[in-house]
């Protein structure tokens, strides 16, 4: 898959938002006036901040509207309502913290479940589709909502939590790749298959389908390099979990939580990269691509 920067800043900064919404939901985090408009306005900036990014990988932006009307069969769909719904509680129980310094414990439990929901639903517009079968995997919304709290703890200063969520992100993201690597040849997708020629005999791509490239092959045929790909794949698990967890093992001091945060953010922006360059969509094997 094309990976656009749009939906990798998208999957980035809305998981962390809503895992920082999610925290502070639970009470984790209980700030009062001031601070309590700081901790809420960054989390609506990466989670908002995240989701109108996405708009900007759609064809026609202006219709992002008529999406929430499908929610019987639309991942994409639960998620925008998932996420406008969350974010209307927790502003409700924002509102009684930054306003009146009382914390309406039952709004905030909601908005913690609405937050996990809306990670959840994003995760499932990839995990859904049999088309990639490196994606259509339990791994990918265990990741996602692994990476969403344990970016969310970090950011609110549960070093125990974050040590543990993001041990167990950075072994889960090891075994999608292990396993994500062979999925489209176990698939039983081929050449054959995807042209429906397999009766015939052995296919194989004598001439491209076409002699110039149009938007399949622009959108859903990437190809990396595998040394490009070990490189990435090292500096993602260094930045996003190595490293954070060693800073987080360190007698905590502010420029050490900063840098933590820095360094996971950016190794989650390399991960998604990764996710999507390495989706593998089965239509490049109708064009020889795979």
């Amino acid at each position: 898959m094309h990976p656009a920067p749009s939906v990798i800043i998208f999957t980035t900064f809305s998981g962390i938002g809503f895992g920082l919404l999610f925290w502070l939901g639970l009470g984790a985090v209980v700030p009062t006036g001031l601070s309590a408009f700081i901790w809420f306005a960054f989390a609506y900036a990466a989670a908002v901040g995240g989701l109108l990014a996405s708009t900007f990988h759609l064809g026609h932006p202006e219709r992002a509207a008529k999406a929430f009307s499908q929610w019987k069969t639309s991942w994409l769909s639960r998620e925008g309502i998932c996420a406008v719904a969350t974010l209307l509680v927790m502003a409700a129980y924002a509102i009684g913290l930054v306003f009146f310094g009382v914390q309406f414990a039952p709004l905030g439990w909601i908005g913690a479940l609405g937050a996990l929901g809306t990670v959840y639903t994003t995760s499932m517009i990839y995990a859904q589709l049999n088309t990639v079968p490196r994606w259509k995997h339990w791994t990918t919304p265990a990741l996602f909502l692994t990476l969403s709290i344990g970016g969310g703890a970090l950011l609110s200063g549960q070093i125990s939590a974050a040590l543990v969520l993001l041990v167990v992100a950075g072994g889960l993201q090891f075994y999608a790749w292990t396993s994500g690597d062979t999925r489209l040849t176990e698939s039983g997708t081929d050449m054959a298959t995807a042209t429906g020629l397999g009766h015939i005999g052995k296919v194989r791509a004598f001439e491209p389908p076409h002699t110039g490239t149009n938007y399949l092959m622009r959108e859903f045929i990437h190809q990396v390099g595998r040394k490009h790909v070990q490189k990435l794949r090292i500096i993602a698990m260094a930045l996003g979990f190595v490293l954070p967890v060693v800073l987080l093992l360190l007698p905590f001091n502010h420029v050490l939580g900063v840098l933590a945060v820095v360094s996971h953010i950016a190794g989650v922006l390399t991960l998604r990269w990764l996710f999507f360059a390495q989706a593998e969509h089965v239509v490049g094997l109708y064009y020889g691509k795979r």
